[in-house]
């Protein structure tokens, strides 16, 4: 089996390659779901990049943050200022993070390769599995609560079936869970497509329902909202709690940023990621910004209250219908926030893991039993799980995007052998010592340690808003002083690099 391609784009001159051999491909590093995206199959569009953003971006976990920033004393205008910030940084960084994957149409593990080896990519190809996996299990679980609220409110006699416990969730919480389980495999067993339609259905529900349910808000407030609470932060306070929630902004996305390329791999341009990522991240997120502070406003000045979730307004909306209305476009928004966050990269890093074995639909599968035999409601309700082993794989997040991004940016100037991402030929451009990079990962290792540190001593604590940051320029600047520059190859059109198919 070798791999062939349409157009140059292997290291060498376009005069090379009639006579020049491509590598073989090793069966332990390639199947279908592994391989470039073919041209003709990039159907992703600005649009679609967009409803990531219109999804992910008023995810519940979202609203939670930056209705926390009033609860901390930020007002109106200092919410949106650390918003705007944090999305300026997030749409610099996404594109440079989609643009590796629309030239070279792989997934994220195989990306790894590039900076890590074809064996080393392992490494944060499964850290990033890891922490979306778990997170599969209690977003699906917190949507669950949503479904037993809306369930409740339509048959009042369910609520006798939420009193026991099985493992630590009532029956009524096992039937939601299973049933939210049960529609998120099957619309991840049909591929990214559905993915992408399912985004594309979903993106348009959300904002309006977000949007409607901040003008009843308004409303009901009379009109007029408070832009702050009575604890208003000022002066040197108020400024590092803005530059702080800017910062954390960014880190939220930790996990978006590593693996955008699962996504952008099938953009038909570049031009549609950026117009996808400019309407989805500076401008929506202004957009989110501006429902929280109405949504925060609105009701401190009803009752002097401050929210922790948009699901508190709509547990109090006193019309059924209306009700039944909201929480089934919350029960959408957390559906689609857990595809694209959470299902995707783990099911691409078990198919990298056994690529003989499995392919997108059977990693999927298993990815998905996985996130139900953790049990994710006892994990959610640890502390200790949270904070330490959740927290602990996050902050492994930074070192690996500085690697990653230094590596493919700064020493080989985007320039890829894309076929020797496939081959275990040892003298192939991504075998470096054994399959391993070992530079990568002493840089990773480096930036890793100091990023638990600030993640975990408290006398760090001050830093804790900035350890993304920290950690991946760390991660960048060690991997600059230790690379090995002899190792740069090239492509020979600098375009995105033409499709290899199997033989």
């Amino acid at each position: 089996m070798t791999l062939t391609h349409d157009a140059p784009s292997v290291a060498g001159s376009a005069a090379d390659l009639d006579h020049k051999h491509l590598p073989p491909t090793s069966p332990q590093l390639y199947n279908q779901d592994l391989a470039p995206t073919q041209t003709a199959g990039r159907r992703w569009t600005a649009y679609s990049i967009f409803t990531l953003w219109a999804n992910d971006v008023h995810s519940l976990g979202n609203y939670g943050f930056a209705l926390g920033l009033f609860a901390l004393g930020l007002g109106g205008w200092q919410i949106l200022l650390a918003l705007g910030i944090g999305a300026i940084l997030l749409f610099a960084l996404l594109n440079f993070s989609g643009f590796m994957g629309h030239k070279t149409g792989v997934p994220f593990p195989v990306m790894s390769r590039i900076a890590f080896g074809i064996h080393g990519a392992q490494i944060p190809a499964l850290i990033r599995g890891a922490v979306a996996i778990a997170w599969f299990g209690i977003q699906t679980y917190l949507a669950s609560l949503v479904l037993r609220v809306l369930l409740i409110a339509l048959v009042p006699s369910l609520k006798e079936m939420d009193t026991n416990s099985i493992l630590g969730l009532s029956s009524l919480g096992w039937i939601t869970f299973i049933g939210l389980w049960i529609i998120q495999v099957f619309i991840v067993s049909y591929g990214m497509d559905m993915i992408r339609k399912y985004e594309a259905f979903a993106g348009p529900v959300i904002l309006v329902t977000m949007v409607s349910l901040a003008v009843w808000m308004f409303f009901q407030a009379g009109s007029s909202i408070s832009w702050s609470t009575d604890n208003a932060l000022q002066g040197g306070d108020m400024w590092r709690e803005i530059f702080g929630a800017g910062a954390l902004w960014v880190s939220i996305y930790a996990t978006f940023v590593l693996n955008f390329c699962d996504f952008t791999r099938s953009s038909k341009t570049r031009k549609s990621i950026v117009k996808g990522n400019f309407w989805g991240i500076p401008i929506n997120t202004l957009l989110f910004g501006g429902i929280v502070v109405v949504l925060a406003g609105a009701q401190y000045r009803i009752n002097g209250q401050i929210i922790a979730s948009p699901s508190d307004i709509v547990e109090t909306i006193p019309n059924t219908f209306l009700l039944v209305m909201a929480a089934l476009a919350l029960l959408i928004l957390t559906v689609a926030v857990n595809l694209m966050a959470n299902f995707v990269a783990p099911i691409y890093a078990l198919t990298n893991l056994f690529p003989k074995r499995l392919n997108f639909r059977r990693a999927g599968l298993i990815s998905a039993l996985i996130g139900l035999v953790i049990l994710p409601w006892n994990l959610y309700n640890n502390p200790v799980v949270i904070v330490y082993f959740l927290g602990g794989l996050g902050a492994l997040l930074g070192p690996l995007f500085g690697v990653i991004m230094a590596d493919y940016w700064l020493i080989r100037k985007a320039k890829v052998n894309v076929p020797e991402l496939y081959t275990e030929v040892k003298d192939g451009a991504y075998f470096y010592k054994n399959g391993f990079n070992p530079r990568a990962i002493i840089a990773f290792a480096v930036a890793a340690t100091i990023s638990l540190l600030i993640a975990f001593v408290p006398a760090l604590a001050a830093l804790s808003s900035f350890s993304w940051f920290f950690a991946a320029g760390i991660a960048a600047i060690v991997y600059l002083a230790i690379a090995d520059r002899n190792r740069t190859f090239h492509d020979v059109s600098g375009e995105p690099i033409a499709v290899p198919s199997v033989h």
